[in-house]
């Protein structure tokens, strides 16, 4: 049996590593400069800030009672997006906290240099001894990592407690005027800056495999956490405020330490000072313990090197992680510019959050399994306001945020195609979604088509001048099938195309006996099939016009003709043959035969290579078995090895295309793309002309009739002529 992380992080290290990765640089730090953008308004700011994180709070919530594993945002992302974008969100998200730890030690430093007369040269010094004790400190283990948080934080609150309520008195109406200095521009640019004050309210969810109870704790945890910490910021930066000069507040990189001067004195600032670095370590603490636990997680699905998914033997922790998290953290602390990274990576923290609540939509609209003991209030409109506000505060972020956020979700993706591509082989709740909602809209369509089908249908068969008289039969036997059950009639005509030099009235009144045995036969094939069938000889200069203009002067609803010879030029294959021009520009339907001995039809099968069924197709199909007695069997080309919810949302979308034909319908499974055919072929296939061409390319040159062995009906229907490629390449992906 392989080890596992043991639960032992009960309510009150819950909440205390939740807000101690709040409170820190969103407090200590942040205020001088959202002041400076907003003015007074910066204390509307924070209520702001703490309201749009409320989705996402209640979002990660109700995933992590479903998934209480160790990857949190990583985890939910990967799960419900897929393992490309869990990849993005893993591996920027632990870099983001990385670089919000390595800030937060940096900036606790120059507080403690107001206690002691010291050079500012051992910021970084001292930043790193922090950074290396908290690395240490989280080696040893997660129950000691909770208890040192929870010391932390109770001696970091009461100082601000005695803060906000030492200074109350102090607070002069006169400098909250004017309250909107920034206008809304400022107010949504510093609701954007300190935004990043509350990232930490959901850490606790790449833990939850360490959480007692994660039912009960991680929410409870998650909301009271978030509830608390923005109530004690509104009224941490309206006393901040209230008591200080506006300009000396912006310009000082210890805003917190001027307040408390004017209003508690020495001791004020000595409270201030030990909670300013109480709140910066346990900040950093608790990156560390969260961002070690996505690598981590994702070692465990093969999206990172195996051996980041290691546990020590001594600890019971992931020592690999760990110490690779906090080789990073010394690594920026030493050597790079944190403040404009740390806005970076709050903006692709922003970025993550939009991507959680569409996650949540994501697993509650597809078949995966997903049982939370927590359910989010007023699903969907709640997932949908915080990744809409989400993304209007990433646009007031400024360019330089914007363009690290892109730079980093490219990093996230390149990783992914060069390491994990080939290791996994899973598909996000997002994307079940999505084929669930392309295969209603399919089914809809096609209960459309068969429904539009108009009486008196009208088969133009467009026949070569030379074709023999089997030939024609299969083509009326099936053009009658079509027409025979919608009180239709055939229209045959043979196309006899002569030289430009040769006038057409004079090519046309020469009746050869040619053409009066082609009249002859196909009246006699009428009879046979009964159905009512016109022939005639269209002579033209070019074939090609002469069908697609016939087809729409006689009001055919589908042009039937001969698939084909499949051996094509090298002028064909660069410029494309009469067919091709045919299919993209005749205004109805158009089906190509490819009869490989046609007699009774006892079962139609029915194929698509990728995507869902072709309307036209399921009509033209049902029209065929409703004539022949005949059933339809439902096929469908898919890699080997689909996923289970694939294969759940394609037999369901089968059993309703199903129940819109008129004649019986075994849905069948999925068939591999290896060669594997059902037992019984069948007597006639119906696909789509795309299937056939990608067949063609896919088989070095042959096509799915030599796959399948019988005759093929290739369709080109209206769905194909008027749905975008972009709506289409969708259906072929999701499915």
């Amino acid at each position: 049996m392989g080890k596992t992380l043991e639960r032992d992080l009960g309510i009150y290290s819950v909440l205390a590593i939740s807000i101690g990765a709040m409170v820190g640089s969103g407090i200590f730090i942040l205020p001088a400069l959202a002041i400076d953008i907003a003015g007074p308004a910066v204390i509307l700011a924070y209520v702001i800030a703490g309201v749009l994180v409320l989705p996402a709070a209640l979002s990660k919530s109700e995933m992590a009672t479903a998934m209480p594993e160790s990857g949190g945002t990583y985890l939910f992302i990967e799960r419900g997006m897929g393992p490309l974008l869990g990849t993005v969100a893993g591996i920027g998200t632990w870099f983001s906290l990385s670089f919000k730890g390595a800030l937060a030690l940096v900036g606790g430093v120059p507080y403690l240099l107001l206690l002691f007369d010291v050079s500012s040269s051992v910021v970084t010094p001292v930043a790193l001894a922090l950074a290396a004790l908290l690395v240490l400190v989280n080696l040893v283990g997660a129950k000691q990592t909770g208890r040192l948080q929870v010391v932390i934080v109770v001696l970091m609150l009461a100082a601000l407690v005695w803060f906000v309520l030492g200074g109350t008195p102090s607070v002069q109406s006169a400098n909250y005027q004017p309250f909107f200095s920034g206008g809304v521009g400022g107010l949504l640019a510093a609701t954007g800056l300190i935004f990043v004050s509350y990232a930490g309210v959901t850490k606790i969810a790449s833990v939850a495999e360490e959480v007692e109870n994660p039912g009960r704790n991680i929410p409870l945890g998650i909301l009271g956490s978030l509830v608390f910490t923005t109530l004690l910021y509104t009224l941490i930066v309206a006393v901040m405020v209230g008591v200080t000069d506006r300009g000396a507040l912006a310009a000082s990189s210890t805003p917190m330490a001027l307040a408390a001067e004017a209003t508690l004195g020495t001791p004020g600032i000595v409270a201030v000072v030990l909670a300013a670095i109480l709140a910066l370590v346990s900040t950093a603490n608790a990156g560390v313990l969260s961002s070690s636990r996505y690598p981590f997680a994702m070692s465990r699905d093969n999206l990172v090197p195996p051996s980041l998914a290691t546990i020590s033997d001594r600890f019971g922790t992931p020592s690999t992680s760990i110490t690779l998290t906090g080789v990073v953290l010394l690594l920026l602390i030493a050597f790079v510019p944190l403040l404009e990274i740390a806005k970076l990576a709050s903006a692709f923290q922003l970025l993550v959050f939009v991507l959680i609540n569409v996650a949540v939509i994501a697993f509650r609209e597809g078949h995966v399994k997903y049982e939370p003991s927590f359910d989010s209030p007023l699903y969907p409109w709640m997932q949908l306001f915080g990744a809409v506000s989400g993304l209007v505060l990433l646009t007031q972020m400024g360019t330089v945020p914007l363009v690290g956020a892109v730079l980093l979700v490219g990093t996230g993706i390149a990783w992914y195609y060069v390491y994990a591509h080939g290791r996994v082989d899973r598909e996000g709740a997002a994307i079940d979604a999505v084929r669930q909602e392309v295969a209603q809209n399919a089914v809809d369509r096609t209960q459309e088509t068969i429904g539009s089908v108009a009486d008196e249908y009208r088969v133009l068969v467009a026949l070569p001048n030379d074709i023999s008289k089997d030939r024609e039969r299969s083509l009326v036997r099936v053009a009658a099938d079509l027409a025979r059950g919608r009180d239709g009639r055939v229209i045959v005509s043979r196309f006899d195309e002569v030289p430009d030099q040769v006038p057409l009235a004079h090519a046309s009144e020469i009746q050869s006996p040619a053409d009066v045995q082609f009249e002859r036969q196909t009246t006699e094939l009428g009879d046979d099939f009964d159905v009512t069938v016109d022939c005639g000889t269209i002579v033209s200069h070019d074939t090609k016009h002469a069908v697609v203009n016939y087809a729409d002067h006689s009001g055919a609803d589908i042009v039937l003709m001969e698939q084909p010879d499949r051996s094509a030029s090298v002028r064909e294959r660069l410029l494309g043959n009469d067919i091709d021009w045919i299919l993209r520009h005749a205004t109805c339907e158009v089906a190509l035969l490819d009869d490989r001995g046609l007699d009774e039809i006892e079962t139609v099968e029915l194929l698509t290579s990728e995507g869902p069924y072709d309307p036209t197709k399921v009509a033209v199909a049902d029209a065929l078995a409703s004539q022949s007695g005949a059933e339809i069997h439902l096929n469908h080309e898919s890699d080997a090895g689909a996923s289970a919810a694939q294969a759940t949302s394609l037999q369901e979308y089968k059993s309703q295309i199903a129940e819109l034909c008129s004649v019986p319908v075994k849905t069948g499974g999925l068939i591999s793309d290896g060669g594997d055919v059902p037992t019984k072929t069948g007597d006639i296939l119906i696909v789509s002309v795309e299937d056939v061409a990608a067949a063609r390319a896919d088989r070095g040159g042959n096509t799915i009739v030599d796959h399948w062995g019988i005759s093929v009906l290739a369709v080109h229907g209206r769905d194909s002529m008027r749905r975008s490629r972009i709506a289409r390449a969708l259906d072929r992906w999701v499915f």
